[in-house]
């Protein structure tokens, strides 16, 4: 439930409510009112937990705190929360032996970093004829960089690029 979805204080209307005070014991049944007003004699706010319970639950809090610990909480969360780049490397259907290893050692470090890696071969003109030599080019690519990553999507014809996706291992 959002923060912003509770009712608090004057905007609960119900006849009867259970109430629950600030250390979390049951004060029972009774009308809104009345745990208004018990409220008010602690200085603190009447929020409604549970709209849908019969009757509905509501509790005895500082809200302005509680508030403020579910976004701390919020933004937490948040910031445990870790974002997968995909990083693209592209090669060519010609491409060399050298060329291919320096590309591999960049895709082992985005897999070490925790990185998705789109591998692209890009085929011109009449090069699209040889696009299985683009497949064994990616083939080898994977088994370059078996160490650090998996195949996350074979190798596939996406019009005139040949392109495999590699994710990290673990």
């Amino acid at each position: 439930m959002a923060i912003t979805d509770l009712m608090i204080n004057e905007q609960i209307r119900d006849k009867e409510i259970r109430l629950i005070d600030e250390n979390g014991e049951q004060l029972g049944i009774m009308s809104s009112r009345d745990a208004q007003k018990i409220a008010d004699e602690r200085k603190l706010d009447l929020v409604k937990i549970a709209p849908t319970a019969k009757p509905p639950v509501c509790r005895i809090m500082d809200y302005g705190k509680y508030k403020f610990d579910q976004a701390k909480k919020e933004k937490e969360a948040r910031k445990k929360q870790k974002t997968v780049d995909v990083k693209e490397l592209r090669l060519s259907p010609s491409i060399d032996t050298h060329d291919v290893q320096v590309k591999v050692k960049k895709a082992n470090e985005f897999l070490k970093n925790g990185d998705k890696v789109k591998v692209s071969i890009r085929f011109r003109g009449r090069e699209i004829g040889h696009s299985k030599a683009g497949m064994l080019i990616l083939e080898n690519f994977a088994k370059e960089t078996a160490e650090f990553g998996v195949i996350d999507k074979e190798p596939k014809m996406e019009g005139k690029s040949l392109v495999m996706f590699l994710a990290p291992k673990g």
